[in-house]
């Protein structure tokens, strides 16, 4: 029993630093402002839904679906790059990418929940979990973390209205040049994995 809950406590605190969900309320804000509650608690739940449905998947077939595409994680990091540098530019630039003319704006909850929550780091995090501990422990960190994750993002209009309109532009900008750079990083790392190279630390 200590054993277990040992596990699920370090699984639980591995999962929720990867997911961040802190770093995602002024992201998942800006994303749906001017929304009404019920439409941002839907979003919210959609996010840990996209989530918690690909930490399931990949917990449950690990790299058998990677083995069946013909893909590997390095081209899974390039993909994911691709899409948070284009969400980086949006937010510092405060660009339109996920709007169309004769259409609402994309669906927050899709965009935060992958690849902002769950993205490379989260995949391989799982996969690593599920080679140390098996199934279960993983599987009620997950569950746990998707919790803390969505109550997080519930009260995000709250979180942003306590910081001020202001203070989370000024944070979203700022933080989209961080998301730029780490998807920089990230397709970086893939091209480097692609290419069976050592990624300088």
């Amino acid at each position: 029993m200590a054993d277990l809950l040992s596990g699920v406590i370090y699984a639980f605190a591995a999962l929720f630093v990867i997911l961040d969900p802190i770093l995602s309320v002024p992201i998942f804000a800006g994303m749906t402002k001017g929304q009404s509650s019920r439409e941002i608690h839907k979003q919210a739940f959609i996010a840990v839904a996209v989530a918690g449905g690909l930490m399931y998947i990949f917990l449950v077939f690990n790299t058998t679906i990677f083995e069946i595409l013909g893909l590997t994680l390095s081209t899974f990091q390039i993909a994911g790059g691709i899409l948070l540098f284009l969400l980086g530019m949006q937010m510092a630039l405060g660009l339109d990418i996920c709007r169309s003319k004769d259409q609402s704006p994309t669906a927050a909850g899709v965009v935060i929940g992958t690849p902002i929550l769950c993205g490379p780091g989260a995949i391989t995090t799982v996969m690593l979990l599920s080679k140390d501990y098996g199934i279960l422990i993983p599987f009620i960190a997950i569950t746990l973390s998707l919790v803390a994750t969505w109550i997080i993002l519930y009260f995000s209009a709250g979180i942003q209205n306590l910081l001020g309109s202001v203070v989370t532009d000024i944070m979203g900008r700022v933080l989209g040049m961080l998301v730029a750079a780490i998807a920089v990083k990230i397709i970086f790392s893939g091209i480097m994995g692609t290419l069976g190279l050592p990624f300088p630390v």
